[in-house]
């Protein structure tokens, strides 16, 4: 249980989250919505009974398994545009309600196409518009990542580079390497990734969740990423935690995720508190809100209240996610601007 001080606390705080997954942010009533609308098979057809197939469960295994087989119910809804728009005004309207006032989502565009088979710019134009009147609507600012997965071809990882560079205007400002890490190396996709950089684009890499501190290596020195996803099995190599400090590298970490998923056992053995105090530049955020039942507030109360963090070190990590922000300079100065005065009032 979350103390409730601790909770209060962190709600009140003005939060910013640089990784978190569309497709795993939904709304439980959402889902059983477009399911009797779409007349779509589900196991269960009430909030309670689908949570299990959706959600990790308390008595359940933790292990990636588990944690990814979530999403092969969660594939299902991606039935059309109004469905698309619908539930990203819903995650970016959660995510205003939780007190996030900047975030950077990122979504699969060959994830929300699996079914509808439309090209991906098109999927990409549909989340851009909804995004943008979301924001319109709630006190909080959003860009958009693109995410393609490491164990897909580069072509797909081509097709979303290019969507990404012709909505860079329009709200998109990063691609991600994701998809399974362990045994699919990143480095296929190295000239992508240079591309994206030299239009402008930030690169975030998936690396050190189920695979280990190598994999941040490559992502770092040869995948050239700003932010790394997750990586927390950096701190199982010493040389690689200096690399990180040495580079600035922010991670984008997610604690709670990381437990669900089997990579670590408690928030008290999680390796976030001690790569902060090596001078990593470390940020907290959900990943899958959905699949993992929490919010960025419970995040930040549970790292406090179990992982060994104060209030100051949360702050910090928010300036840190301010300063690491996919933003043009003159934004990004202003988003740290705002974040110190809002966290020193």
């Amino acid at each position: 249980m979350i103390n409730d001080d601790l909770i209060a606390t962190a709600r009140t705080l003005p939060k910013i989250e640089l990784h978190r997954h569309l497709e795993g942010s939904l709304r439980l009533e959402t889902l059983i919505g477009i399911a009797l609308e779409y007349e779509l098979t589900l196991p269960a057809f009430s909030v309670e009974t689908l949570r299990p197939y959706v959600q990790m469960m308390p008595d359940e295994e933790r292990s990636s398994k588990r944690f990814l087989g979530k999403f092969a119910v969660l594939r299902q809804f991606y039935r059309s545009e109004q469905v698309i728009k619908r539930v990203t005004q819903e995650v970016i309207a959660d995510a205003a309600a939780d007190n996030i006032k900047y975030m950077e989502l990122r979504f699969t565009p060959q994830a929300l196409n699996n079914i509808m088979h439309c090209d991906y710019e098109t999927v990409v134009e549909w989340v851009c518009n909804a995004s943008r009147e979301a924001c319109s609507q709630h006190d909080i600012n959003v860009k958009l990542i693109l995410s393609m997965n490491r164990h897909e071809s580069v072509g797909i990882g081509e097709l979303v580079l290019q969507a990404a560079l012709k909505f860079h205007d329009a709200g998109v400002v990063g691609i991600d390497l994701a998809g399974q890490e362990e045994g699919f190396s990143g480095l296929p996709f190295s000239d992508l990734f240079q591309d994206a950089k030299a239009a402008g684009l930030g690169v975030t890499i998936h690396a050190g969740e189920w695979s280990g501190a190598n994999s941040v290596r490559e992502a770092v020195e040869q995948l050239n990423a700003d932010r790394i996803g997750h990586g927390i099995r950096a701190a199982e190599d010493a040389n690689v935690v200096a690399l990180l400090r040495e580079r600035g590298t922010v991670l984008e970490v997610c604690p709670q995720s990381n437990i669900d998923s089997g990579v670590i056992e408690t928030y008290a053995a999680h390796p976030l508190l001690p790569l902060y105090r090596n001078g990593v530049k470390t940020t907290i955020n959900t990943d899958d809100p959905l699949i993992s039942d929490i919010t960025l507030s419970d995040e930040f109360a549970n790292t406090m209240q179990h992982g060994g963090l104060t209030l100051a070190d949360v702050k910090a990590q928010t300036l840190t996610a301010a300063r690491g922000a996919f933003l043009p300079e003159a934004e990004r100065a202003a988003l740290v601007a705002q974040f110190e005065t809002w966290l020193n009032a």
